[in-house]
């Protein structure tokens, strides 16, 4: 296969309250893209700090900056999808800006993908700065979605990857609103390298996923990939009604030998549950009628407040079919 020529590379990443790293991280990639072509395409997510002020300072210096301020904070992964939907690059990365994953590590990427490679994502062999837990929590994640998911996802690797046009405009043809994009970029097949790297700490600020939206993301992650959940309450539902039956043949038993009880508790026991069990049924289906609710609703996935250095026809509304 011959060398892929880059006219443009971009690098996509969203910010949310990034005040201490927004100049650190533009500084770094500016430097470790040096020699190529690039654009550095920003999406403030809603940010509360100084973080928009610096952003605009950075793109009115620098016109290779683009930057989209979106309306309100609409999520990570949405947020990650603005500036895909505005990306103009032969090949788009895709990298968070608390500098965890090191935008010196691109240039790889880049030359695993002349060498042929649809999409090239980052797997950590270390992760500095992360407590137990949240290690813990990962690994179990990981492990559970390899065994739930249909589609083989990559352990240990987040959102940190570069795409080829071609598998991008792929994945950007799925517009739905629940979004896990790692398990997206999976989904889309092509051909995939790991490039292994060690995660450092954090470089300023707090992470932006606290206990509860790991716990959302997880099941965006579960419900997007996996109709397992819902088997699982069918067979539950079975399990109930074959205990039942069973249990039919013996209460009659008991009562001819007349050693038959009657008592509350058993009953009180039988009715918890059994309603447990339904109340968990009727939450996981839930979950997925919620899911299909969003999507007939079909509103779009963000709202562009302001541009800067980026052209307002690339509006991401204009991808979304008028039906």
């Amino acid at each position: 296969m011959a060398e892929r020529n880059l006219a443009l590379l971009s690098v996509v990443t969203p910010m949310l309250d990034e005040e201490g790293t927004a100049r650190t991280f533009y500084e770094r990639v500016r430097a470790a893209l040096d020699g190529l072509e690039w654009e550095l395409v920003v999406v403030d997510d809603g940010s509360t700090d100084a973080t928009p002020q610096i952003l605009v300072e950075l793109a009115e210096a620098d016109p290779r900056l683009k930057l989209l301020t979106l309306s309100r904070n609409f999520g990570h992964q949405t947020a990650i999808t603005a500036g895909l939907d505005h990306a103009r690059g032969d090949a788009v990365v895709m990298i968070d800006a608390d500098l965890q994953d090191p935008p010196e590590l691109i240039p790889s990427m880049v030359e695993h993908w002349r060498a042929g490679s649809d999409v090239v994502y980052a797997t950590r062999t270390a992760r500095e700065g992360e407590t137990p837990f949240k290690l813990a929590t990962a690994r179990w994640f990981y492990r559970l979605m390899g065994k739930l998911s249909d589609v083989p996802l990559q352990q240990d690797a987040g959102d940190f990857r570069l795409m080829d046009r071609v598998a991008l405009d792929a994945l950007l043809a799925m517009r739905e609103r629940n979004r896990y994009i790692r398990g997206m970029t999976a989904w889309v097949g092509f051909t995939q390298t790991a490039l292994p790297y060690r995660r450092d700490a954090r470089h300023a600020g707090e992470t932006k996923y606290p206990l509860r939206k790991m716990v959302r993301f997880a099941l965006d992650a579960i419900a997007s990939f996996s109709n397992i959940p819902l088997q699982l309450a069918t067979l539950a539902g079975f399990a109930c009604a074959a205990l039942a039956f069973l249990a039919i043949p013996v209460a009659i038993v008991f009562r001819l030998a007349g050693e038959f009880v009657p008592g509350v508790t058993t009953t009180v026991i039988a009715v918890l549950l059994l309603g447990g069990i339904q109340l968990m049924a009727i939450g996981v289906i839930g979950e997925y009628v919620g899911r299909i609710y969003d999507e007939v609703k079909r509103r779009p996935l963000y709202v562009v407040r302001d541009r800067v250095n980026v052209v307002a026809a690339e509006d991401e509304r204009e991808r979304t079919p008028a039906w």
